[in-house]
């Protein structure tokens, strides 16, 4: 429920996009009706579906945090940042009419939370991959260590992956990698994650 949750965003950007890839006219209708105050310039029909979908997705983050606020749920922090950074990169590309910016987004994303991790084991002595998971995990500390590491290395290999998607193939096929892709690769380092970790646990008891 959560990893749909998490998705939301993502999924609602893909389905506007497809529908404004689709209906160009009706998309730049649209964007002339209701974005026309947070645009540099006059947006064109082929600028129209990204702009749309990028709108939707900060719109749906917002939604996210006022969902959680109002069940009185704790926000997490990357939700915070994330909202940010769409919030920053998706209005440049609203205002611009410019995919570049949110294209940009998840590599800046994926880059902060590799950050974070290791920021906080190196200078704060703060694994927060154990804070997280350690409720459902007991792991020596050497295990903990590699595990932050490995998911900081995966995030920044993900936000490697982005750029080379987005700046090597059209917006069309980024989109749909930023859906299926990405979801998939994040679905199979959390299979090896766990498999390499129930691998471990056996052998430790």
């Amino acid at each position: 429920m959560k990893f749909l949750f998490d998705l939301f965003p993502v999924i609602l950007f893909f389905a506007m996009f497809k529908w404004g890839e689709n209906n160009p006219e009706a998309a730049q209708g649209l964007v002339d009706q209701y974005l026309s105050g947070f645009v540099s310039g006059t947006a064109t029909a082929a600028q129209a579906p990204i702009m749309l979908a990028t709108a939707l997705a900060i719109l749906a983050t917002v939604g996210q945090i006022a969902y959680l606020l109002l069940r009185r749920r704790k926000v997490d922090g990357m939700l915070w940042v994330s909202l940010a950074i769409i919030t920053l990169f998706g209005g440049a590309t609203i205002y611009f009419h410019n995919e570049t910016f949110i294209k940009w987004k998840p590599t800046v994303l994926y880059w902060a939370f590799g950050a974070a991790l290791v920021i906080s084991q190196v200078l704060f002595g703060k694994n927060l991959i154990r804070l997280m998971m350690q409720k459902q995990l007991v792991l020596p500390d050497p295990v903990w260590q590699k595990l932050n590491l490995s998911w900081a290395g995966f995030f920044v290999a993900m936000g490697l992956v982005n750029l080379y998607v987005a700046y090597s193939f059209s917006t069309a096929f980024w989109v749909n990698f930023k859906l299926f892709g990405f979801t998939g690769l994040m679905l199979g380092f959390v299979v090896a994650q766990s498999l390499l970790l129930s691998k471990y646990m056996k052998d430790s008891h």
